[in-house]
């Protein structure tokens, strides 16, 4: 959780670092999912408690039946002109079952495994036999199957948004619509044991990420915009973090975006190993990302890797800690290492290929030097100690601070941030008018081969 200087301006953004790409003092992010849109004012007012999300426990998204208009016919020939009513009346009344905890599902604690891919590099053919009964071993400890079982919530859960999300939709609805459904299939007793891993990302456009709805925000999904859904999972305070893109519009005028970006994502995934170089893997997203161009009104647009965002070492409790995967080659030599956690994420734009921080902020997190900070206020220590207690270094936004029973507390907020306490993160959005997408899997690099831990039919 660095911050950057560029040109001797502090950038507060996560996870910022240089690097030796082409643009001299370019700040690249390791993105976090933060922030609220540019084009929306946010007032004080808080969201009301979420409603519990219904749905059937046997199925991980919910078949609406379809409503059945065709009239009944009496005896007599007759159409029977209530019939439609007095069905719609009995389905009204029916009540729906809630989301039950995932643990019903698999009562023995065993949770799916991810896809399997062998190591790329031929020095590590040897690992598929001679670290088998190591890997067996390691089966044991209990990560594994947290990472497995966060990546199943997941899974269900971007199901039932993928089926449920239409334009017309409030942010804000959909904000609710993952994160209860997150929890309810967690049913932990503490958002510390397991629950959402960091603020669910609907960065629209070309905004590439860290937008999530504040309290009041009236934003709602149009037609033709271009959806990251970033959502992240943990248990015991292993995060599994997969994103994906949405669109709508009827002509598929974007599919060349996805197309570019879903593959390079998933480039990078197999490029990804033990002792292979960082360079090597962005060097690899780099040329299928922009072997993609898209047209729009008639017009030509090169599709471009965002060249200041990365993917990433995730850590216990740290979305991002320590490495970060470039997708772009960058010349960095570090290589990955048995054991080690990865988000792969890649973002493709039409726009310049570079982010820069804009907009009103709604994504927060303890700072690594918290505990050091000097904190004035009676207040702002209570909020410390609230958020500590709650989120302890995961990430959270204000609707998550509303959701605990603070009020009044942006003061306060500003204070923590002022004082270095609590660490801000805007939204990062290219050139306006452009548009991005972003896909994203999480990898666990076992002694022997790969595990793409939230792979799934969709992605």
């Amino acid at each position: 959780m660095a911050k950057t200087r560029t040109n001797s301006e502090t950038v507060s953004i996560l996870h910022t670092l240089h690097t030796n790409q082409k643009a001299p003092g370019a700040r690249v992010y390791r993105v976090f999912r933060f922030s609220h849109h540019p084009k929306m004012r946010s007032n004080m007012s808080q969201d009301k408690e979420a409603n519990e999300i219904a749905v059937n426990t046997t199925e991980t998204v919910v078949s609406t039946p379809t409503d059945v208009t065709t009239a009944e016919t009496k005896t007599d020939g007759s159409p029977e002109t209530n019939a439609a009513p007095a069905a719609a009346k009995k389905k009204k009344n029916k009540k729906k079952k809630k989301i039950t905890s995932i643990d019903s599902s698999y009562p023995d604690g065993v949770f799916p495994e991810g896809e399997w891919q062998e190591y790329p590099l031929e020095i590590n053919s040897y690992r598929t036999s001679s670290e088998e009964l190591r890997y067996l071993d390691n089966q044991r400890n209990n990560h594994w199957q947290d990472f497995r079982k966060g990546a199943e919530i997941h899974r269900r859960v971007r199901h039932k948004a993928q089926s449920s999300i239409r334009p017309g939709m409030t942010m804000t609805e959909i904000a609710d619509l993952i994160e209860n459904s997150v929890r309810s299939y967690a049913a932990a007793d503490h958002t510390l044991k397991a629950g959402i891993g960091f603020p669910t990302g609907l960065s629209l456009n070309e905004i590439a990420a860290h937008y999530t709805p504040n309290a009041g925000d009236k934003l709602v999904l149009g037609k033709d915009d271009v959806m990251k859904v970033d959502i992240g999972v943990h248990v015991n305070g292993h995060i599994v973090d997969s994103a994906f893109t949405m669109t709508f519009d009827d002509d598929h005028k974007y599919d060349n975006l996805l197309k570019a970006v879903k593959e390079a994502t998933n480039t990078g995934v197999r490029e990804a190993g033990i002792d292979v170089r960082l360079n090597d893997i962005g060097a690899a997203v780099q040329e299928v990302m922009e072997s993609y161009e898209m047209e729009i009104g008639g017009k030509t647009y090169p599709i471009k890797c965002i060249r200041n965002l990365n993917g990433h070492n995730i850590g216990d409790y740290v979305i991002h800690s320590g490495k970060t995967v470039p997708i772009v080659a960058n010349g960095d030599m570090t290589k990955m290492e048995e054991g080690e956690t990865f988000a792969i994420e890649t973002f493709g734009s039409t726009g310049n290929g570079y982010v820069i921080p804009t907009g009103e902020c709604s994504h927060y997190a303890l700072s690594e030097e918290y505990k050091q900070a000097r904190v004035g206020t009676d207040r702002a220590k209570q909020l410390l100690k609230t958020i500590e207690s709650n989120f302890g270094t995961l990430p959270w936004c204000r609707r998550y601070l509303d959701r605990v029973g603070e009020e009044k507390y942006l003061l306060a907020l500003n204070q923590l941030v002022r004082a270095g306490a609590v660490q801000d993160y805007p939204p990062i959005t290219d050139r306006a008018g452009s548009y991005t997408a972003q896909f994203e899997h999480t990898i666990l690099l076992h002694p022997h081969k790969k595990e793409v831990v939230s792979r799934g039919d969709d992605y």
